[in-house]
């Protein structure tokens, strides 16, 4: 059932009252040449009504229906219990976010006396699900199969959320990445519970049993905390690097479940064409100790090889601002921040970037910032631990002739 509101034609008597009472402007008075009485009729704007029930209130004639969706009875929450990481893997690799929401989910499952478990889903990837034990998974499901072999919504979808409703979990993790942004609201949506995204800190609310999740709103200006109070499971995206990585228990015990599923539900409406690598990228940007980033103050797609030229040199990884990526100066793969990725690198060299907080939220956490501007008020070299005032293309030349000098030297 779906919200629905009608004026009954017959009771309507055209006074008007409620279109003057509607917020939102959405009730306007047409003539009714033939009513006996030459009444006027409300008429309703569906695109502009919000539902709220005002002029149902304000009508004297009970000349306005509206019908309510029933709201959704709470579920029992104590049929769930324990923490499901989604082992997110790609090609046979696991992702380093896993590792991350294993040592988080960990903490989580302790404070809650509860189980840690992780789920694989691919082609010939039951072989992984010890390194998930050894990183902290008291259990492993495994969805082994050809059809899985290559990442896809709708499958991945089906496949989630049947384990879901099989096993119950408490608490959902899954990484924010491509795939984890992907697919987790669909699995949220099946479950029908609520999803945040992006989060930053994770908390158990010892009473409640509430996952208290903490992310960045209004542009990164303030931390919310969201809860979901009234549905089971709890779900959560993570960025990378918020959290450490579990470390390695050799030999550690855990149990590895073959997840039986119904594979006549599975509907895939795409088909996968193939898989085309990013050879823009010499260094994964996520794992790299040195990133030069460079942003609108670059000016062209140009500047972005001088760039790469220190980068190659340090051995690092380039990185970009928004703006640069939507000026197509560099790839998607490359942007930092609110809507790119979150690095923590030893040493982080901004050139050209104004410092805007949906840039900095990917990036402030690096151990050595250096920026490069010609503006040395912005806000970028006021968080800088060395601001270098200048131009860039006057400025990176020498830096990479001295570095050249030195390795020569050495």
């Amino acid at each position: 059932m779906t919200n629905s509101i009608k004026v009954l034609n017959d009771k309507c008597s055209g006074c008007g009252m409620c279109a003057s009472a509607c917020p939102f402007g959405a009730i306007s008075m047409t003539e009714r040449p033939e009513h006996a009485k030459k009444f006027k009729l409300a008429v309703m704007d569906l695109n502009k009504c919000t539902y709220c029930g005002t002029c149902v209130q304000t009508c004297k004639f009970s000349a306005i229906e509206l019908k309510k969706d029933t709201p959704r009875s709470a579920v029992d929450k104590s049929l769930y219990n324990g923490v499901l990481v989604y082992a997110e893997q790609r090609h046979g690799e696991i992702a380093n976010v896993v590792y991350e929401l294993l040592n988080e989910g960990k903490r989580l499952a302790n404070k809650l006396g509860a189980s840690l478990a992780a789920v694989l889903i691919g082609d010939n990837i039951k072989s992984k699900s010890q390194d998930l034990i050894n990183r902290g998974a008291d259990k492993v499901y495994v969805c082994d199969d050809p059809v899985f072999i290559e990442f896809q919504d709708d499958p991945y979808t089906a496949i989630l959320t049947q384990l879901i409703e099989k096993e119950r979990p408490e608490i959902i993790l899954m990484g924010a990445t491509n795939i984890g942004r992907s697919f987790a609201s669909r699995v949220a949506a099946r479950i029908h519970t609520g999803l945040t995204a992006d989060c930053i800190s994770l908390e158990i609310d010892n009473e409640t049993r509430n996952l208290q999740q903490t992310r960045p709103a209004f542009g990164g200006n303030i931390m919310a905390t969201i809860l979901t109070p009234d549905h089971r499971p709890q779900m959560a995206t993570v960025r990378h690097k918020v959290f450490k990585g579990a470390k390695v228990e050799e030999r550690r015990k855990g149990e590895i479940i073959d997840f039986k599923f119904d594979f006549q539900t599975l509907i895939n409406r795409t088909k996968f064409l193939g898989f085309i690598k990013d050879t823009s990228v010499a260094v994964n940007i996520d794992d790299a100790d040195i990133i030069v980033a460079g942003g609108r103050g670059v000016g062209k797609a140009e500047g972005f090889k001088l760039l790469k030229e220190l980068a190659d040199i340090l051995g690092g990884a380039v990185g970009a601002s928004r703006a640069a990526v939507d000026s197509e100066w560099v790839p998607y793969s490359h942007q930092i921040g609110q809507t790119g990725k979150t690095v923590v690198p030893k040493v982080y060299i901004a050139c050209g970037i104004s410092g805007q907080i949906q840039h900095t939220v990917g990036m402030s956490s690096s151990d050595i910032i250096i920026a490069i501007n010609k503006d040395a008020s912005c806000s970028m070299m006021q968080i800088a631990t060395y601001a270098l005032e200048g131009d860039m293309y006057e400025i990176l030349p020498s830096m990479i002739r001295e570095i050249k000098s030195v390795s020569r030297s050495d």
